[in-house]
């Protein structure tokens, strides 16, 4: 597609209207709502909110400070040939119903999205399974024809969901919408709750972690809030809920879950107070120049693990969605490479291929296709 400057003209014209549309329409129940009352009381007692904003640990720009949003509106305008896969993608579609686990046993659903089976109990992270990412189609791809193998009427009844952080790439209304009635507690970063409440969560079934915080949930199951380096918002308002990742020790294993996050001194943090860990899921992909800290490139997502001290990773965030532009297999082409030099354990499983800590660890190079 040859960029001109009438269809740069036109395009700027529809995504004013786009986002003035979005604006008229954001007390619509997709948008879900901001903190307030009692539990905007809580997050104001909140170390990690500061100037009416949470923050994190370093300073943080979503952009550079000289980016020019000029080019990045032409890079994703004239998206590269291969940011999309050539033809659907392979899959494996396992069981998840009647899924065995006598070791933690994870599916990945592409992206960001997963499910942990750990002996009787079902674990959801950051389910996107209703084939977009955002409120507005020009700005959400579609996700990758292959990829949506799994509708969320057949996931198991959850015991456990987790949300990262209240993007739509992470929190998706619709899929939390048909969960709802099945997942028994959700465990979230501080603030995101109120969308769940909003859309008719019971507060009671709500667990909010600010960063370090520890839940016990059982003898042997235990939840920790950890930083991440990232932001938050479905609407203009920024930082208004927490982003994190999260440590979950269960039936005698450590598993961390990343969310997204740039690269930064935390990794370490984590890894000397919790680590070493049996397997980490870390972001990789969507990354950029013009953002480079909110994002990790692939190689910072080899050394994250590294200093989390990770016996293997498990990378998420990519595979299913066009949010950058990058090939769409760059991002673990890059990372196998820099797995290999420093001979970092990797698993690499197609979307519903079961990675069985200790025990099946797929690294087929499925995606060159």
């Amino acid at each position: 597609m040859k960029f001109t400057r009438r269809a740069f003209i036109a395009l700027s014209a529809f995504i004013g209207l786009a986002v003035v549309s979005s604006i008229l329409f954001m007390r619509q129940k997709f948008f879900g709502k901001n903190p307030f009352g009692d539990r905007l009381k809580k997050i104001l007692k909140s170390p990690n909110y500061k100037s009416d904003t949470f923050q994190n640990l370093s300073p943080t720009s979503v952009t550079l400070e000289n980016a020019s949003y000029l080019k990045m509106m032409r890079e994703f305008i004239n998206k590269p040939k291969d940011a999309s896969p050539p033809k659907p993608l392979p899959s494996v579609k396992t069981d998840l119903k009647s899924l065995k686990s006598d070791k933690p046993t994870i599916v990945w659903f592409g992206h960001s999205s997963y499910l942990i089976k750990s002996k009787n109990i079902n674990i959801l992270i950051d389910p996107v399974l209703s084939g977009s990412v955002s409120p507005i189609a020009l700005f959400g791809g579609k996700s990758f024809k292959g990829s949506d193998i799994y509708d969320a009427n057949e996931l198991p009844d959850i015991d456990m969901l987790f949300l990262s952080h209240d993007h739509y790439d992470h929190l998706d209304y619709k899929t939390i919408v048909k969960l709802m009635p099945r997942v028994k507690k959700f465990y979230v970063a501080l603030g995101v709750g109120s969308h769940l409440e909003f859309w008719g969560v019971e507060p009671e079934r709500i667990v909010e972690l600010d960063w370090w915080d520890v839940h016990k949930v059982a003898d042997d199951i235990e939840v920790i809030g950890a930083p991440a380096r990232h932001f938050s918002g479905r609407s203009l308002a920024r930082g208004k809920t927490l982003w994190s990742a999260f440590i979950l020790n269960i039936h005698g294993y450590k598993i961390f879950m990343g969310g997204d996050s740039g690269y930064d001194t935390h990794f370490k943090e984590i890894g000397d107070k919790y680590g070493p860990f049996d397997i980490v899921m870390l972001e990789n992909g969507q990354y950029g120049a013009e953002w480079p800290y909110i994002h990790m490139f692939p190689e910072q997502t080899a050394q994250a693990a590294i200093d989390l001290g990770a016996k293997l990773l498990l990378p998420v965030h990519w595979g299913k969605f066009i949010l950058a532009n990058h090939g769409w297999n760059e991002p673990i082409n890059r990372l196998v490479a820099a797995a290999k030099k420093s001979n970092l354990p990797i698993t690499t499983p197609m979307i519903g291929e079961p990675v069985i800590i200790g025990e099946s660890l797929p690294d087929k190079i499925w995606w060159n296709i």
